[in-house]
């Protein structure tokens, strides 16, 4: 049975300006302290993800920086392809606004862990519900195109719940329970005509010094 990997990365922190925000699919900067702060993260992915492999970035900078950062600490040059289907969640109108502003527009409770629910579209924008219906027929796509072989996807919070969610062929209120840090792995596998999520939001860890 051919399997076929995804290797779904979510981008660094953004820069403190836009954090203040809903900024959505607007294309805002990483946070250069972080950056440096978390040397060790991009090491660990440098050395964990798959070479060779293909490397697609959305259409936010954001996402290049962060595949560009993991390529200086140790994984080397790969090329980048953009692929739009794979952006963050368009939150139209709202998109911009301070948090307590954007609270106040919900016409419907948000979930828990999203700052949405699941069915609510902001005019001009997309639901998280949209965010699958898109992100779904993408991945049929990447997985047709890379039969056999391995995907590493630097994208975003939502869109990796999004690919979770079509891989577990449900919907979106039980997968926005999922953390997805930034800078964590999330892993799926086409394997023969069926998905499998094999790991969700992973994160380096050093082992304990020897008593």
């Amino acid at each position: 049975m051919t399997t076929t990997r995804l290797f779904l990365i979510r981008h660094a922190l953004v820069e403190p300006s836009a954090r203040l925000t809903m900024y959505g699919t607007m294309d805002v900067g990483l946070c250069e302290l972080a950056l440096r702060q978390e040397a060790a993260s991009y090491r660990w992915l440098a050395a964990r993800l798959p070479a060779p492999a293909r490397w697609l970035v959305t259409p936010l900078s954001r996402t290049r920086a962060t595949a560009a950062a993991i390529f200086a600490a140790g994984y080397g040059e790969a090329s980048l392809e953009i692929e739009p289907g794979l952006i963050e969640q368009d939150l139209g109108e709202w998109q911009g606004l301070p948090h307590e502003v954007f609270a106040e527009r919900l016409r419907h409770r948000p979930h828990p862990f999203w700052s949405i629910g699941v069915d609510e579209r902001p005019p001009g924008g997309e639901s998280f519900s949209d965010v699958i219906g898109r992100v779904g027929p993408t991945l049929d796509r990447l997985v047709a195109e890379n039969a056999g072989g391995d995907v590493v996807v630097v994208a975003h919070g939502g869109s990796i719940r999004a690919a979770v969610a079509h891989a577990m062929g449900v919907g979106g209120e039980p997968v926005l329970a999922f953390s997805i840090k930034n800078l964590s792995l999330t892993r799926i596998e086409k394997v023969g005509t069926d998905w499998r999520v094999a790991a969700v939001n992973e994160e380096p860890f050093t082992l304990p010094a020897e008593g």
